[in-house]
């Protein structure tokens, strides 16, 4: 039986950069899931009878949800849903199963690398036919529907089984249970030159690959130690868990900080990489030398024809605009396109299926490419491994080289994390209204610092003009340019759950290579202090210094 069930609205279902996401008690408020699923399909049009993929990256309520998911599909009249064993997908795996049966969307039940647990973070996201995240006009009027939303529908049916691997039926709609690895696995044995790293691999190259207790452990596990075959115990933490081990699912220098102290070592492994908590992201370190993420797009880019999926080269390069610009220059050289995007995956979707990209990336640890809709954290890491075994040099011997040849971007993220809302929006108010008035200003070089005075060239608040539907996207962060090819940029996040989360990327340009080892916080030690200088942002936050520095 299907049932209508009246509701009332929540006004605050307006999705971020990826989604909506809340605390998970909140999404446990009554009808609080099931208005936002119904929005999402009361935006729709032409499913009936069609294919819908639900899956998430296993944190707490993850089940949960499904089975609302599940039934309300069945009630508004999908005619099959395809879900991950266990309720399990990563979120690059679900945009592959969406594109591989053509279905006509994708839920996705994720928090990407937000932490998880039963007051943690949780989140639902739309993904279009394309495998990719919903763009702004349908989330705009996904948004816009759960304003007004006063009933849903719903399968007046038992759960699912979401452990054994076969078809159920919930009214009319065929509900079929899959591996969620095994395609994904195959997609990348086609890109990938397996043997050559299976070779690498078998000749005393070590690999350690920490999964963070998230989705990609059953990925890595299978890919890494069974296919690639890497020792067992080259992938850690690879048991997805509800809260993920306590700890928080991103993969940076602070919470991945025992992969970086073991890279580091006189006898670290030869490559160590990490994803997060729904797979989306990657973090790379090689022995001895952690990779940032915008040098890694850039490295990526220059080498990408070295793997049998890349080999005819690129089509072109995108970045979000937060993302520093040493892919550009990869660009230059290949004579290829290169296009600065806003955060969020979905603004490289129609660049992607235009054929005018092949490869993007953020800084946020996002990387991927044309075989998704997605940011794709183990790819990136396979791409890695594929590079490593053509060149047969190691991560450090490639950077160095890459800096030689394109000069080094040197950069860094300070996240303000959980800062009261309205000082963050009136901090960025305040930028706006000094843009004009900077140019052609100067800011004095710190003191016993050899850099000289930093003058600004231009500032702008970042819009975006896309070349493929030609909508434009406004107020996508505050740019500050210095002549010589440094900047800072201010931006408020989109993926936080509490408070505002104020992002602040600095950047400096170094062409000279006998100033390519710096480190990277001396290198940009005048830039961060003009930047709270121009943003006043330990006036306006009263924070003494950053959350999270990457």
């Amino acid at each position: 039986m299907i049932r209508t069930v009246s509701t009332n609205p929540y006004g605050d279902q307006k999705p971020g950069t990826s989604g909506l996401r809340k605390k998970v008690p909140v999404f446990q408020q009554k009808n609080y899931a099931e208005n936002f699923i119904q929005s999402i399909f009361d935006s729709l049009e032409g499913f009936e009878g069609q294919t819908l993929v639900i899956g998430g990256d296993g944190r707490y309520y993850n089940r949960e949800v499904i089975q609302k998911a599940v039934k309300m599909a069945a009630a508004n009249g999908f005619g099959r849903v395809l879900v991950g064993r266990g309720g399990i997908l990563s979120t690059p795996a679900a945009s592959n199963v969406i594109r591989k049966y053509k279905a006509f969307g994708g839920i996705v039940l994720s928090a990407s690398h937000n932490p998880g647990g039963p007051t943690e973070d949780f989140g639902i996201k739309y993904n279009v036919g394309n495998g990719g995240p919903a763009p702004e006009k349908v989330t705009d009027a996904i948004y816009s529907r759960s304003k007004a939303i006063d009933s849903y529908k719903i399968a007046d049916a038992p759960d699912v089984n979401l452990d054994v691997e076969g078809s159920q039926q919930v009214e009319d709609m065929t509900v079929t249970v899959i591996d969620p690895v095994a395609d994904y696995a195959e997609l990348m044995e086609s890109l990938f030159d397996f043997d050559a790293i299976r070779k690498l691999i078998a000749g005393g190259f070590r690999v350690v690959f920490d999964a963070m207790s998230a989705v990609t452990g059953p990925y890595a596990k299978e890919i890494i130690e069974k296919r690639l075959g890497a020792p067992k115990g080259s992938v850690m933490n690879f048991i997805p868990l509800p809260d993920f081990g306590g700890h928080h699912p991103d993969p940076n220098l602070v919470h991945a900080r025992a992969l970086y102290e073991t890279m580091m070592a006189p006898d670290a492994p030869d490559f160590g990489a990490a994803s997060d908590g729904d797979g989306d992201r990657n973090l790379i370190i090689g022995k001895g030398i952690f990779v940032t993420p915008s040098d890694s797009l850039a490295m990526l880019a220059a080498n990408a024809h070295l793997a049998p999926g890349y080999a005819k080269g690129l089509a072109g390069i995108a970045r979000s605009m937060p993302t520093s610009g040493a892919a550009d220059r990869v660009a230059e050289k290949l004579g290829i396109g290169i296009y600065e995007t806003p955060t969020g995956w979905k603004f490289f979707g129609n660049l992607l299926d235009e054929g005018l990209a092949t490869i993007c990336g953020e800084e946020s640890a996002g990387t991927g490419s044309n075989h998704v809709r997605e940011k794709d954290g183990l790819w990136a890491v396979l791409l890695w491994l594929n590079i490593l075994a053509a060149r047969k040099e190691s991560a450090l011997e490639i950077a160095r080289k890459h800096w030689a040849t394109y000069g080094r971007n040197y950069y860094s993220r300070h996240d303000y994390e959980e800062v009261d809302t309205d000082a963050a929006n009136g901090l960025i108010a305040a930028l706006r209204d000094k843009l004009a008035a900077l140019p052609g200003k100067s800011f004095g070089a710190l003191p016993g610092k050899s850099f000289g005075a930093l003058t600004v060239e231009t500032a702008d608040d970042f819009s975006y003009h896309d070349p493929v539907d030609k909508s434009v996207s406004k107020n996508q962060g505050v740019r500050i340019l210095f002549k010589g090819g440094s900047r800072v940029v201010f931006r408020l996040s989109g993926t936080g759950t509490s408070g505002a989360t104020l992002r602040v990327y600095i950047e400096r340009y170094e062409p000279d290579p006998a100033r390519h080892d710096l480190d990277t916080q001396e290198a940009l030690a005048d830039l961060i202090a003009v930047a709270d200088e121009i943003a006043e942002i330990k006036a306006r936050t009263g924070r003494d210094e950053p959350s999270v520095i990457t």
